[in-house]
């Protein structure tokens, strides 16, 4: 199954932002990760379909809009409008989950369902047949630079097992020290901010990212 690299802009020099974006495809990256949090859900306020439509505008490879926000329904919408490829959401946040995925896939895009920490697979699994991705929390959502949960990789694993064909998708923490744990937990799309943009080597930390085994 091909390893998806899909670096975080939050972890992007927010003065040259078109610069950055723009380094990131020249370095290999697949997709482009866009956090947008409200301040509700997490207590951080980052960006929303605005930047979402701007990044369209330079970005040629996949948008990957990550909702942690209160009521992702409408924003869905909002950033769909604004040219995400993939949006995906929180099954903490939202009482219909399966609407939203069937919403977000009948305007053409991927559909991903987030679980935190803490929150059981349980959570996610009666979505997982419709769902393209889950994105599996690998540290509390909402800041940049965090160090990685272990815990939270036995849950990819259980994943992998039941669905051996489904994205699966990690955020928070992950770097040279703790890449191969995090493959070998049958994670196949990789979320990274610093380990991307603060890298001596992008080029190559994302080639070699792309092949670890």
């Amino acid at each position: 199954m091909d390893r998806i690299i899909s670096p975080s802009i939050l972890a992007a020099d927010y003065l040259n932002l078109e610069r950055d974006v723009r380094n990131a495809v020249a370095w290999g990256a697949d997709w482009l990760h866009v956090d947008v949090m409200d301040a509700h859900f997490v207590r951080p306020l980052t960006f929303g379909a605005p930047m979402v439509e701007r990044l369209r505008r330079v970005c040629k490879i996949p948008l990957d809009v990550h909702l942690m926000t209160d009521k992702p329904e409408q924003l869905a919408r909002d950033v769909l409008d604004a040219g995400a490829d993939v949006v995906t959401f929180h099954v903490e946040a939202t009482q219909d989950p399966a609407s939203l995925i069937a919403m977000i896939h009948e305007r053409g895009a991927k559909a991903g369902i987030a679980i935190k920490p803490y929150t059981p697979i349980e959570a996610a699994i009666p979505y997982l047949e419709t769902v393209d991705m889950v994105l599996v929390m690998t540290v509390e959502p909402g800041y940049g630079g965090q160090k990685l949960m272990p815990h939270t990789l036995e849950k990819a694993k259980a994943l992998r097992e039941r669905y051996p064909d489904l994205l699966i998708q990690a955020d928070g923490g992950l770097c040279d020290a703790t890449i191969r744990d995090v493959v070998a937990a049958g994670v196949n799309v990789l979320v990274a901010g610093s380990a991307v943009f603060k890298s001596p080597d992008p080029e190559r930390m994302i080639r070699e990212w792309r092949t670890i085994e």
